[in-house]
């Protein structure tokens, strides 16, 4: 069973994706917090699989309740799913360099959401990673200094590695890596989990934040650019 805690100040909402995730047979909601410090503290005593999280509620917003558990060892295994009303709010990106692994706008269809909860609940940890990609390039592109410099960058990465990660911020799946240059799923994968321990990445949405910060993919056209001696 998926333990799912569902965090929004609204209670209709609440009400209504807890009345969908108890249909599913493979879920389980095992608690409801109104504010971003109520899903921090259910978080801990709740022990849940996977945090549903909206990024504006009062006392603390869902970007610092997202924060504080991805940085509490004792919650490592808890994914956060990042609800938000528009695809294109740039507070998205910021839940995604919190620590969320992935997010999905409030109006999408009731069995996406099902799909989405076991897809970041099993490590697949970026949701509709095209829409994701799309909206951190565009967000950083409308910078002229991205907030914050990714704490490693993928200068420490091989050639291999870095044309991995370029495609990772792309959106593609492991299978569409592996497909693009020419390696089997499994050896892409192993490099997607090669790449994120160099990197010190939580999930494959901080990947994609470190590419476009890092200047590997440019935002505009989605170039590759690698340093000399690569």
């Amino acid at each position: 069973m998926i333990r799912v805690l569902l965090a929004d100040d609204q209670r209709l909402v609440r009400a209504a994706f807890a009345m969908l995730v108890e249909s599913a047979d493979d879920m389980e909601v095992v608690g409801q917090a109104g504010t971003g410090r109520e899903a921090v503290e259910l978080a801990r005593s709740a022990r849940a699989d996977l945090v549903v999280m909206d990024i504006r509620m009062p006392e603390m917003d869902g970007i610092e309740a997202t924060r504080l558990i991805a940085a509490d060892e004792d919650l490592a295994g808890v994914k956060v799913l990042v609800l938000t009303t528009y695809d294109t709010d740039d507070h998205v990106v910021e839940a995604l360099r919190a620590g969320a692994s992935g997010f999905l706008v409030k109006d999408t269809r009731p069995a996406e959401l099902l799909t989405a909860i076991r897809t970041v609940a099993a490590g697949d940890s970026l949701l509709s990673p095209g829409p994701t990609a799309r909206l951190i390039a565009r967000v950083l592109s409308a910078r002229s200094v991205p907030d914050a410099s990714p704490a490693r960058g993928p200068d420490c990465l091989s050639v291999r590695e870095r044309q991995v990660l370029a495609l990772v911020a792309r959106g593609l799946t492991n299978t569409e890596i592996a497909e693009s240059l020419g390696l089997s799923p499994l050896t892409a994968k192993t490099h997607v989990s090669r790449i994120m321990g160099k990197l010190d990445a939580r999930d494959r949405a901080q990947l994609v934040i470190i590419a476009y910060e890092s200047g590997l993919v440019t935002p505009g056209d989605l170039r590759v650019t690698e340093p000399d001696g690569g």
